[in-house]
């Protein structure tokens, strides 16, 4: 008799991966406590972000939700698809989910004096629609090798932007609050007001990386619908998870991390984390069983 294979049961049935709903359970957990710390006097230091450079695990939330959209896109995705629907029929809920989460954003920032003077279009729900449009069409219409180098693509060509390129006005790259490449296409191309009055830190170029991390997740859910055993699949996602972590540490010394640019050390640095922490989750909840804790 062959051993059970407690993952690939679960996939293999169609059913929500446990683990997969407890890692976004917590990742949320964790977002209302950074957003609603209670007493804003007296926070302490982790939940705040970081200033700049630098990182805090307030920072690790937004790229470990987007990492988790990009593995639901794979997992969901790859369902329907192999109950006979085409990539064709997924074109109307894409648009449609996509639309409904920007405008919601926009529509929170405006809530309750619906000054339309002072729109921001750029936002965290206006972030996180525009990762999961763009993912959900990469996933249909490109294989994974594509997304896989399209992403390093961005990655490598953001850093050589933001660290090469004078940023106008001063003449020289420069990676400061207000004063870099990603701030003058801000004040540049970016409609509304903004957070930070001169740019935005979810602004037009630095969505750019961020859409890679929810490549990350996309990749990381193709991995573990791979033939491969449980037990293989868990150690290539911590394996990949080690070294996306070690590039980002490595690359952190040429294109520091920041959450506030998603500059590309910052990518590779949170992916990595968050794929570790998505292969504990399932071992411990998939594959030892211990899921009492993972209810409310």
């Amino acid at each position: 008799m062959h051993a059970r294979d407690p993952l690939a049961d679960v996939l293999a049935a169609g059913r929500r991966l446990v683990s997969l709903d407890a890692f976004r359970g917590f990742t949320i957990i964790g977002m209302v406590i950074v957003n609603d710390p209670a007493n804003w006097s007296h926070v302490y230091a982790p939940l705040l972000h970081s200033e700049w450079h630098g990182i805090t695990p307030t920072d690790l939330v937004f790229p470990f939700f987007l990492f988790i959209v990009g593995v639901s896109i794979a997992l969901a995705f790859t369902r329907r698809l192999r109950q006979g629907a085409t990539p064709a029929q997924f074109t109307g809920k894409i648009i449609r989910r996509t639309l409904i989460l920007f405008l919601l954003g926009v529509f929170l920032w405006l809530w309750p004096e619906f000054d339309f003077a002072h729109i921001r279009w750029a936002g965290v729900l206006q972030r996180i629609a525009i990762v999961y449009g763009v993912c959900a069409f990469l996933f249909l219409y490109t294989s994974w090798r594509t997304q896989a180098w399209l992403g390093a693509g961005i990655l490598v060509a953001y850093w050589l932007a933001m660290c090469f390129i004078p940023t106008p006005g001063y003449g020289e790259p420069l990676l400061e609050p207000g004063k870099n490449l990603a701030a003058w296409v801000d004040s540049l191309l970016l409609p509304g007001v903004m957070w930070q009055k001169t740019w935005d830190p979810e602004g037009i170029l630095s969505t750019l990386p961020a859409i890679v991390t929810g490549i990350t997740g996309m990749l990381a859910g193709r991995l573990l619908l791979s033939p491969a055993d449980t037990w293989r699949r868990i150690s290539w996602l911590m394996l990949a998870g080690y070294f996306s972590y070690v590039i980002g540490s490595a690359w952190d010394w040429f294109f520091p991390i920041n959450k506030n640019l998603w500059t590309s050390s910052y990518v590779m640095y949170t992916s990595g984390l968050a794929a570790m922490t998505f292969g504990a989750t399932i071992w411990l909840v998939d594959v030892k069983g211990i899921k009492s804790w993972t209810w409310p």
